[in-house]
């Protein structure tokens, strides 16, 4: 597969999440064989524990579906520097599995603890200037975000992507501009979240991606419909509710142009994984059938 771009779907697209959410996902042996029935080829790991947290039974579940593992999500909550040992330790125990299972070249997706500060996860999509952290703040949030990168790349030569996503700190575009400024561009990546970016309040994808290319080393493809995002701050939901309601919708369903965003990343050479993320809570919708329908829409824009 080298010199093309990668196609994958992620648990989270079951309703596998991070968070503490009622509600009930399905098992990781229906997810992968989901995933690789709906045509992707890869899979992110989903929160620790919801796969097999041993290596050999890892590698077996996942290469017996033809499947590759390109990556986990790592929460930390890097504002708080109280919290920056722990962070690397939860890194360090993610990067051993998947490296000891065979996938050394697997990333590190680290992200804020999202959901865990009251006032972004009321207002994700709609954060002012009140809500932003301080610049004390940030530099302790990219000070633990490079501690993280480093002892990854360290202990088992693995690179490090930070996700900007909603509910959570750097959710903005002038959040990740600040992260990115204040972040080791040799050390820490960028995992370019193209629903996040939206309901963050982006509306210039392709000038992020031409100002911090070099720093993309991952992408996540998520659509985002603006009519939820109008209701969410009609209603005042707060994350979970604007997930709940479908603001990540199925791809070609919202207003990301993903036909520009493909021919860009194709421009630039990008033979890396896209990672398909179409957020749902536990035990919404019909995962399967969205799948196989964000993979149809990728075929017809020649992915």
């Amino acid at each position: 597969m080298e010199g093309k771009i990668k196609i994958a779907n992620a648990p989270c697209s079951w309703g596998a999440l991070e968070f503490d959410l009622e509600g009930k996902a399905v098992g990781y042996s229906q997810v992968l064989d989901e995933i690789a029935e709906t045509g992707y080829i890869g899979t992110e790991l989903g929160d620790w524990g919801f796969m097999p947290t041993d290596p050999t039974r890892l590698h077996s579940e996942i290469s017996k579906r033809q499947l590759s593992l390109l990556g986990a999500f790592v929460p930390v909550a890097l504002s708080d520097a109280a919290a920056h040992e722990s962070g690397v330790e939860k890194a360090l125990k993610v990067a051993g599995l998947m490296n000891e299972a065979g996938y050394k070249d697997a990333f590190i997706v680290l992200a804020d603890d999202n959901g865990t500060v009251e006032v972004r996860t009321k207002n994700a999509g709609r954060i002012d200037n009140t809500m932003k952290p301080d610049e004390a703040q940030m530099k302790t949030f990219a000070r633990g975000a490079e501690k993280v990168a480093h002892e990854v790349k360290s202990r088992y030569g693995m690179r490090t992507v930070f996700h900007h996503h909603c509910g959570g700190y750097i959710e903005t575009p002038e959040e990740i501009d600040w992260f990115m400024q204040l972040t080791d561009p040799g050390l820490v990546g960028l995992c370019f979240d193209t629903g996040h970016y939206r309901f963050g309040g982006g509306s210039k994808p392709l000038g992020l991606l031409e100002k911090y290319w070099d720093r993309v080393w991952h992408i996540h493809f998520k659509d985002f419909s603006p009519e939820v995002a109008r209701d969410s701050v009609r209603n005042g939901w707060d994350y979970f509710q604007s997930v709940q309601h479908g603001v990540f919708c199925e791809l070609g369903k919202g207003d990301v142009d993903f036909a520009s965003i493909k021919e860009f990343i194709e421009n630039k050479g990008y033979n890396g994984w896209i990672v398909v993320e179409q957020d749902v809570l536990p035990g919404m919708g019909k995962p399967k059938q969205c799948a196989e329908n964000n993979r149809l829409f990728l075929k017809s824009i020649g992915l």
